[in-house]
C-alpha cells in the first residue's frame, strides 16, 4: 500500500471515529501512520485532506471556518467529517 493511500484511510478513519461534530489535526494523522517520524508526513496528510475535501469527503477548517479545500493555508488546519449537503 503506498504512502499515500494509508495517509488517506488512516485520515478517514480518525475523522469517522470522532464523529461530524469533532475534528482531527492533522499531526494525528502523521502519528497515527508513522509514529516516529511522523513530522514529515506533515505535507502528504495536509495534500490527503485537500484532495478529500476536493472530492467532499471531509471539511478543511481553520478557527472553525471551512477554507477552500485547495488551500493555499496558512497556518493550523482541522479537519473533520463533511456534513451531508455541506461541502
Amino acid at each position: 500500500m503506498s504512502v499515500q493511500l494509508q495517509i488517506e484511510q488512516t485520515l478517514l478513519a480518525i475523522v469517522a471515529q470522532r464523529g461530524p461534530q469533532s475534528n482531527a489535526c492533522p499531526s494525528d494523522v502523521a502519528r497515527a501512520v508513522s509514529p516516529t517520524d511522523w513530522r514529515g508526513l506533515m505535507p502528504l496528510v495536509r495534500d490527503a485532506a485537500s484532495r478529500l475535501a476536493l472530492q467532499g469527503r471531509v471539511q478543511i477548517t481553520q478557527r472553525g471556518q471551512v477554507v477552500a479545500p485547495a488551500g493555499p493555508w496558512r497556518g493550523p488546519i482541522r479537519i473533520r467529517l463533511a456534513s451531508s449537503g455541506e461541502i
